[in-house]
């Protein structure tokens, strides 16, 4: 229908928020490229944190990949109890590119 939905976690086990906020973003522009679609066409994203206080580490990283305002999807972000090692995990959806 035109839509791509997708999930993606850091791939590495660092502790630091900004790390693992860049791998995640790094492998969610992999799957919605693998989609056909990308960062600049994304509707809504919802941000699980494990902790709230990180939000303004993870903000910055974030802001940087998403790039001008215009490209800013819906967000939500979100504590979450989450599995193992894991700090930030990233559910989007995204229109596919025509």
């Amino acid at each position: 229908g035109g839509l791509v939905y997708t999930v993606a976690t850091a791939n590495i086990t660092s502790t630091s928020i900004t790390e693992q906020t860049a791998s995640t973003l790094e492998y969610l522009g992999k799957h919605l490229s693998d989609a056909g679609s990308d960062k600049s066409c994304l509707i809504q994203a919802t941000v699980y944190l494990k902790d709230m206080k990180m939000k303004e580490d993870m903000d910055k990283v974030w802001c940087d990949w998403i790039g001008p305002k215009e490209n800013w999807p819906q967000r939500a972000c979100v504590g979450a109890d989450l599995a193992g090692t894991d700090l930030i995990e990233i559910v989007v959806t995204a229109a596919v590119k025509e």
